[in-house]
C-alpha cells in the first residue's frame, strides 16, 4: 500500500499478484467494502506473457487520466500478472488532467516500488500417461527440468499435467519421449 496527497485529495494505491480476472472481481468488490466513501477506486492490471490480456478503468475520472497512466506504471517495470488499485478521497480542489495523471502514476509506482516483483519461469502445460511402473523415472525428469506438477491422478495408468519451463522445453521434451511408454500430449 502507498499514499500520495494532492490539494486535500488522498490517493492509496494497492498493489495484487494477479492469476485471473474471475481474482480481480473479488480484490476490487473487497476494497469498494473497505473504502465505501471513496469517489473513485481506479485500477489496471496485465496477465500473461502476449501483452494482449489487460485492462484499466477511470472510474467517472476524466478519460485517460487514471487507469492508463496505472497501466504505464506496471509496464515501466515490466510486470505482469499484476493488478493496481488507486483508491481516490476527493479533497475539493480539482487537480485537472495534468495533476490526475501524476497522482495516479505516482501513486501506482510507489506501491510497485514498495512490493518485491517475484520471477517466474514462463512454462508450458503438457499431460503424461503413463503405467504406474513408470513413475520414478518420469518424477526423475520432472524434477530435474524444475517443471511445475498441475495436476496428478491415479488410477490404472497415471496421468500427470505438468508445467514445463519453456527455457527447458526440448531438453525435458527429448528426455520423456526417450521413455517410450509415456505418453506425451501438450494441453
Amino acid at each position: 500500500m502507498a499514499e500520495y496527497k494532492d490539494k486535500g485529495s488522498r490517493f492509496i494505491a494497492y498493489a495484487y499478484p494477479l492469476k485471473d480476472a474471475e481474482d480481480f472481481k473479488k480484490i476490487l468488490l473487497g476494497l469498494k467494502k473497505e473504502h465505501p466513501k471513496a469517489v473513485h477506486h481506479c485500477f489496471a492490471y496485465r496477465i500473461g506473457t502476449d501483452g494482449n490480456n489487460f485492462r484499466v478503468s477511470d472510474d467517472k475520472e476524466p478519460s485517460g487520466s487514471a487507469g492508463k497512466p496505472i497501466l504505464n506504471a506496471i509496464d515501466s517495470r515490466q510486470l505482469t500478472n499484476v493488478l493496481i488499485v488507486v483508491v481516490r478521497y476527493f479533497g475539493g480542489t480539482l487537480l485537472g488532467v495534468p495533476g490526475l495523471i501524476n497522482a495516479y502514476k505516482s501513486t501506482a509506482a510507489m506501491a510497485l516500488q514498495l512490493v518485491p516483483a517475484i520471477q517466474y519461469p514462463i512454462e508450458i502445460n503438457y499431460q503424461l500417461q503413463f503405467d504406474y511402473t513408470m513413475m520414478n523415472e518420469v518424477m526423475m525428469i520432472v524434477k530435474h527440468f524444475n517443471c511445475s506438477v498441475l495436476k496428478h491422478e491415479s488410477q490404472l495408468f497415471n496421468v500427470l499435467e505438468i508445467g514445463i519451463p519453456k527455457a527447458k522445453l526440448k531438453e525435458a521434451l527429448d528426455k520423456l519421449k526417450e521413455l517410450h511408454t509415456v505418453e506425451v500430449k501438450k494441453l
